[in-house]
């Protein structure tokens, strides 16, 4: 794939040159981004012009926010809704594009005379420490918990970027003690090509499997994209990178480093900052250590004594590990090392031990990503448990969630294919074996399945079918599913945990992953 590599130079010298400056916004979208770019142009004296190929119907929600605004003067915008015009891309300053468009092939960002984006312009004007995560698992989990975490020990944080939040929104508020946390896409990273802006004093990059390939094609490209969260860190920075070898046994082209094995070792050997490891067991002992056959720091999980575990932090400099996670609030082996990245994070903040282990034990989790949200109890008594995972989007995700409580689970799943393989979500609802415990294969079987209806639910079905896994479904919308799903549950004999984690999307039946988890937690409310 070509990459294309934007100017470092910005269309505006300062955020006071925006006044007076024809600013086009590309997708307004209902997620806040387009809204955020549209308010913060708008006050800072931009004439705005925003196009989406929606409709004003389908966008009506955003344009009634912004419509109402008293504060706003929307003399100066106009909406082109339901189309694009070329000549509104030529005649702007400056073009701010979504994320979730392409620039190649695209004829409209061909014509712009330059583009930014919310993330370009916040980074461009600001002098914050950032903190920036990327990865395909875990990363909305982890700068929850980072952010959460430097409130409590004191610091004046922010959290913006891919967990929907505009930077744009508080830019006004942040300065150079004020650290700012980003989760960032592959897509708002590959935005950031050329610019050179993003020098965060802290990197991470969550575990990597495939993803987004409907999208690159392969592992390569998108990982291409990720590499650029640390291209200018410099070695008063820290660059946090998995120890582990890559799950699906997926490694780099040798072609792109040659001797890095994993995706981890690739980015340890890339990254001019100092290097940091993560681990669910000693460092000393997984692959990074083995293949690099040289010391590594960096946190690790344990168990103690009575079977918990704690998560261990080793720096250079340091004669023996401390103890800066003991416990966690929220269910999940997963969730295990999204902690301890963030306990990490704290301690290179200054945080010292004992109070980032009782930070660390406090969070409660995130909206969307195993969000327990509802119970009841049926006429037998038994309490039934409602978790919503609706950001789940690939198999990997899924899989985990229903292995994240120490028993069977009832597991509603399935969706529309992102062009990923499905193997990971397959192999754990094709597993059998006694209920609530390990089998042969190290899985706890899942106790009962739910489809919702869609292109990965009809490439999944066939496997359990020819293994004689019984299912339900698909069902083409979430009340019928439920529906379903409450005839069970009325008369169950046992405590039970339901776990929605599609492990795919539903963009047929939701406007996206967020959209689906607040359908599905208020039809749970309304039907039990």
């Amino acid at each position: 794939m070509e990459f294309h590599s934007y100017p470092a130079k910005c269309a505006f010298s300062s955020i006071s040159d925006i006044k007076g400056k024809h600013v086009t916004i590309m997708g307004l979208g209902l997620n806040g981004g387009g809204e955020a770019a549209v308010r913060f142009f708008l006050n800072k004296g931009a004439h705005v012009l925003v196009t989406d190929m929606k409709t004003e119907e389908q966008l009506k929600p955003t344009i009634d926010r912004l419509s109402s605004d008293s504060t706003l003067d929307t003399s100066r915008l106009t909406y082109r809704l339901g189309e694009h015009r070329i000549e509104d891309f030529e005649n702007a300053d400056c073009v701010i594009k979504n994320p979730g468009v392409k620039y190649e092939g695209n004829k409209y960002l061909a014509a712009a005379k330059a583009i930014e984006t919310d993330l370009s312009i916040f980074l461009r004007f600001t002098d914050c420490p950032i903190i920036a995560v990327t990865g395909s698992k875990g990363k909305s989990s982890t700068v929850s918990a980072i952010y959460y975490g430097l409130n409590k020990a004191g610091f004046t944080a922010f959290l913006g970027g891919n967990i929907t939040v505009s930077p744009l929104t508080f830019i006004d508020e942040v300065n150079q003690d004020t650290p700012v946390v980003i989760e960032f896409s592959s897509w708002q990273l590959s935005d950031l090509r050329g610019r050179g802006v993003l020098r965060p004093h802290i990197s991470i990059i969550t575990k990597i499997v495939p993803d987004h390939q409907n999208w690159y094609g392969n592992m390569e490209d998108y990982v291409k994209d990720k590499r650029l969260i640390y291209k200018d860190q410099t070695k008063g920075d820290y660059s946090i990178f998995d120890a582990e070898d890559d799950e699906l046994g997926t490694g780099p082209d040798k072609s792109l480093h040659p001797g890095a094995t994993t995706w981890g070792n690739l980015f340890a050997d890339e990254s001019k900052a100092t290097v940091l490891r993560y681990g669910r067991q000693p460092l000393e002992n997984t692959s990074a250590a083995i293949t690099q056959d040289k010391k590594i720091y960096g946190v690790w999980q344990e168990n103690k004594a009575d079977g918990t575990f704690c998560g261990k932090v080793l720096l250079g400099g340091m004669t023996e590990p401390e103890v800066i996670l003991d416990g966690l609030s929220v269910p999940g082996e997963h969730m295990k090392i999204n902690v301890l990245n963030a306990a990490l994070v704290l301690y290179l903040m200054g945080v010292d031990a004992k109070r980032t282990r009782e930070i660390c034990k406090s969070w409660t989790g995130i909206d969307h990503r195993l969000q327990y949200f509802h119970s009841f109890k049926n006429k037998s008594g038994k309490e039934i448990k409602f978790y919503n995972d609706s950001c789940a989007t690939v198999p990997e995700a899924a899989s985990a969630a229903s292995q994240s409580f120490g028993k069977s689970v009832i597991l509603l799943t399935g969706g529309t294919d992102k062009g990923l393989e499905l193997t990971p979500l397959k192999d754990v609802l094709c597993q059998k074996g006694e209920l609530n415990a390990l089998n042969e294969n190290g899985v706890i079987p899942v106790k009962d399945i739910y489809f919702l209806q869609g292109s990965a639910t009809d490439k999944i079905t066939p496997e359990l079918e020819k293994e004689k896994i019984s299912f339900k479904g698909p069902f083409d919308s979430l009340d019928k599913m439920l529906t379903s799903l409450k005839e069970k549950l009325s008369e169950t004999k046992d405590d039970e945990v339901v776990v929605f984690s599609p492990g795919a999307t539903s963009f047929g039946m939701f406007s996206n992953e967020f959209d689906r988890g607040n359908k599905y937690m208020d039809a749970v409310k309304k039907l039990f």
